[in-house]
């Protein structure tokens, strides 16, 4: 969000704040899936089931070590330009965002095989961070990055926030769908033993069989984990960068 230096005034802000508490205009749907950001206003918002996926690049504090600024900035904008496009091709995607290492997306997953689909995105984004970790070879970027890839499903409430009147909001997503993803790419590639990708209880059990049989428990953490890649995308690279 870029400023528009519109000037701050204290006895507005108190009024604002008291209105936003003690308001009962707001309306707060239950609704089958996330609508466009279009419907939402400042005193309404959307419940709904859906997905998040979340994926960041493990150790990115040490990067800096390794590269210098401009090179470091074309990995950065090599891996979240393939993030988008990949969490962007989903039919169903409600919300794509960026922040700091990490790209994530609210995904709408009404019916049960649409899980299957978000599984889809994650598997895809373990093997492009293959295909990029090939060309920075190429490119003589000698240390590769790792990624962590975390998917949850639950409830979200979407709301609009930001300063009415400004032009200056955005959408935020409440509950824990969203903040479940984040810990469990945190999870991914955290260790030797640990695969990239893993998902939530929840997420899991709405698997079909095929998918479920890509993962195993993790009792400590009490989640899901697999290395799991696309097949398609390994056929290419098989052929394409050896």
């Amino acid at each position: 969000m870029d400023s528009n230096h519109k000037p701050y005034n204290h006895i507005d802000s108190a009024r604002r704040i008291k209105d936003y508490l003690t308001s009962t205009k707001q309306d707060f749907e239950e609704v089958d899936a996330l609508p466009d950001r279009e419907k939402l206003t400042f005193s309404n918002g959307f419940y709904a089931s859906c997905s998040a996926i979340f994926v960041d690049i493990r150790e990115s504090s040490k990067l800096p070590s390794h590269y210098k600024r401009p090179r470091l900035a074309r990995i950065y904008r090599a891996y979240l330009s393939e993030l988008v496009a990949i969490f962007n091709g989903h039919p169903k995607a409600r919300e794509i965002n960026i922040a700091g290492d990490a790209a994530w997306a609210v995904i709408n997953t009404p019916y049960t095989p649409d899980i299957d689909t978000v599984f889809t995105l994650g598997y895809e984004a373990n093997s492009m961070a293959q295909i990029l970790n090939y060309e920075m070879r190429k490119a003589s970027y000698d240390h590769p990055i790792k990624i962590g890839i975390g998917m949850s499903y639950g409830r979200a409430l979407m709301i609009k926030a930001g300063y009415s009147g400004s032009g200056i909001n955005d959408v935020v997503y409440m509950g824990d769908v969203v903040n479940e993803a984040a810990k469990l790419a945190n999870h991914g590639n955290s260790s030797w033993n640990v695969p990239a990708l893993v998902t939530s209880e929840d997420f899991y059990i709405n698997l079909n069989d095929h998918n479920q049989g890509l993962l195993k428990y993790d009792y400590s953490r009490k989640c899901y984990t697999g290395e799991v890649i696309s097949k398609e995308m390994q056929a290419w690279f098989d052929e394409n960068c050896k």
